[in-house]
């Protein structure tokens, strides 16, 4: 099949394809550092391909727009947080491709919700007694490393686990910017080979499919990159948090 009868077999409404270039603008913007808002884009893509397809038409695009990331924000990235975080990351990603295929959606995504919830929950408890211990602690970073690796391969939803985690450590906006967007730059070029060859959720066809989002990507990273610049350290973290508790209720209840 050619380009345009690729695009054609996808049978996609002129909503679906609205729909779909704003969630992928909202990815750029959530990339360039506005964390949280990327459930939004997962549910209306669940909602367009189905949750597990929806997977594979995503991580080349958050592999494009972590490159973005990257670039941009590269000086900023915390290479101790990020060495920490990674081995038990990656370890989550393979137990997530175990269990992707069996695990009940409805049972994940609770589950997932209760995590989300009980982290804010531990953030706000650290925050207003200032147990720095906690969050510095490795069981800490273990459990939020491992829950990040394995949430971001089962359903692209580590995005709320990791900002608990970092606001829990206190960084400043860059940094907790330049740091998430190493880190999920190698876990997202991680999960490429499963999704192409264990779970085959990354095809011609939404390869084909991705080149015609990364317009959309392209403008709403820059777009984010302009809005975060005008938000300074206390209100970056007030709308981290508020967003990043929506989003938990939004998982429980979706």
């Amino acid at each position: 099949m050619n380009f345009l009868e690729i695009l054609q077999s996808y049978n996609l409404s002129v909503l679906n394809w609205v729909a779909m270039a704003f969630a992928i603008f909202v990815l750029g913007v959530s990339k360039a550092g506005l964390k949280g808002i990327s459930i939004f884009i997962v549910v209306i893509m669940a909602f367009i391909f189905g949750e597990k397809a929806s997977t594979g038409v995503l991580v080349p695009l958050l592999v494009c727009a972590d490159i973005f990331a990257v670039i941009y924000y590269n000086r900023h990235a915390n290479w101790k947080i990020i060495k920490k975080l990674i081995p038990l990351m990656l370890v989550g990603v393979l137990i997530g491709v175990w269990v992707g295929n069996d695990i009940s959606e409805i049972v994940f995504k609770r589950l997932m919700a209760i995590i989300v919830l009980l982290s804010v929950g531990v953030m706000i408890f650290t925050e207003r007694i200032k147990a720095y211990n906690i969050p510095n602690s490795k069981f800490f970073s273990g459990i939020m490393g491992f829950l990040t690796g394995f949430t971001t391969m089962v359903g692209n939803l580590a995005g709320p686990i990791s900002n608990v985690y970092f606001l829990a450590i206190r960084f400043p906006k860059n940094e907790f910017i330049g740091t998430a967007a190493w880190l999920f730059f190698i876990v997202n070029a991680f999960k490429l080979p499963f999704h192409i060859f264990v779970w085959k959720t990354i095809t011609k066809e939404t390869l084909t499919l991705n080149l015609v989002l990364i317009p959309a990507l392209v403008i709403g990273f820059f777009t984010g990159a302009y809005i975060v610049k005008l938000i300074n350290n206390v209100n970056y973290r007030k709308f981290i948090l508020v967003v990043t508790t929506i989003a938990g209720i939004i998982l429980l209840f979706r």
